[in-house]
Formats: structure tokens, C-alpha cells, sequence
């Protein structure tokens, strides 16, 4: 019989890059699908939505949308992994406001943006996932979800935005909104593919 395979343990150092590039890289995503007035699925979609109905800005209510899960996360996932996801979701918040001045993209096609965008919120989040961290919200439950119970956290998360990103139908063009799902599809089948317990998971 095949042993299970143990988590291995990250170093302090190993973390803070790990989180770090994370959160780069998912802020990147965002940027993209931002920049061409899509959006994606959970607290982030959420967030998105509020910002195109409101004007504000995506950094503040992302923040904000993600403090009623903290609860959660601190009762079924822990101290550690709480405080890595709120400075996460702070880190997010603070990188997606300052981007468009650092990484100017002008005009971007708005399927490329939602594919590009996709990918690289993926590989983000897969970052975060693996270095015991998550962007709060949904992320929070399904981490929860797949760990306890085996349900992969990518089928959560892609069931979740499905819903999501039906609702934005009300304050997003309907072609737009589509172009979102093709995103948001591709971010959550790379957090379906490559972030399993039977693989590889590190805290």
C-alpha cells in the first residue's frame, strides 16, 4: 500500500516569498481583468460588483467584502492561517489599487484579458493556497472544504463564481459577463488540477 503523502513544511523565508509572489501575481490577474471591465467569481466578483455599481474603488471593498469570513477562518483553519489571509487579502487590496500606475496596459482585448487574467489569478492563488494562505471568502471555505472533506477546492470555488458572475449580469454587459466565465473557468481549473492534498499541500 502507497503511503499517504505528508505535507511538506515551508521555512519562514520560503513563505514570505511564496506569499509574496502570490500576491503579486494575483494582483496582476486582477489588474487585467479589471483594466477590461470584466470581473471574476468570488469575494473578488463580489467586490467587482459593488465597484462598477458604485464607482468606488475594487482595493477598499475587496478588503472590506472579506471580514465577516475571518470568523470562520479563525474557528476551522486556525490563528496562522487567519492572520496569512487577512494580511493576503491586504496586501491584494493595496496592489490592485497602485497597478494600473506601475503596469500601465492601455487597451486590452477583453477575452485576452479574461484568459491572461485567468491564468495568472490562478497561479497566484495556487501560491497562496500552497503556503497556508487564501484571499478569504470562498477561498477560505473551499481550503476548508477540501481538507477535512476531499472536496477540490478548484469545484468549490468554480461553483461559487458561477454564481457570482450570474449575478453581475445586472451591472455588466451580458457578452462581458460571458467573457468573465471563460476567465474565471480557467483560474479555477488550474486550482482544480494542481492544488490536491494527494499531490501536494504545504503550510
Amino acid at each position: 500500500m502507497t503511503p499517504e503523502p505528508t505535507a511538506p513544511r515551508h521555512s519562514l523565508i520560503e513563505n514570505a516569498q511564496g506569499l509574496t509572489a502570490g500576491m503579486v501575481l494575483t494582483s496582476l490577474g486582477v489588474t487585467f481583468i479589471g483594466q477590461a471591465g470584466l470581473l471574476t467569481g468570488q469575494t473578488a466578483g463580489i467586490a467587482f460588483i459593488i465597484a462598477y455599481a458604485t464607482g468606488w474603488g475594487f482595493g477598499p471593498v475587496f478588503f472590506v467584502v472579506n471580514l465577516p469570513f475571518y470568523y470562520f477562518a479563525v474557528r476551522q483553519m486556525g490563528w496562522g492561517f487567519t492572520l496569512r489571509t487577512l494580511g493576503c487579502v491586504a496586501g491584494v487590496s493595496v496592489l490592485t489599487a497602485i497597478a494600473p500606475g506601475l503596469v500601465p496596459l492601455g487597451a486590452v482585448p477583453p477575452l485576452s484579458a479574461a484568459i491572461l487574467g485567468g491564468c495568472v489569478a490562478g497561479v497566484g492563488l495556487l501560491a497562496l493556497f500552497r503556503h497556508g494562505a487564501s484571499l478569504g471568502g470562498v477561498g477560505i471555505m473551499a481550503i476548508y472544504l477540501q481538507d477535512r472533506h476531499g472536496i477540490r477546492a478548484g469545484w468549490v470555488q468554480m461553483a461559487v463564481d458561477l454564481c457570482v458572475l450570474v449575478l453581475a449580469f445586472a451591472v455588466v454587459p451580458p457578452l462581458s459577463v460571458l467573457m468573465s466565465i471563460a476567465g474565471a473557468a480557467v483560474m479555477n481549473m488550474i486550482l482544480a488540477f494542481n492544488h490536491r492534498r494527494d499531490r501536494y499541500v504545504a503550510i
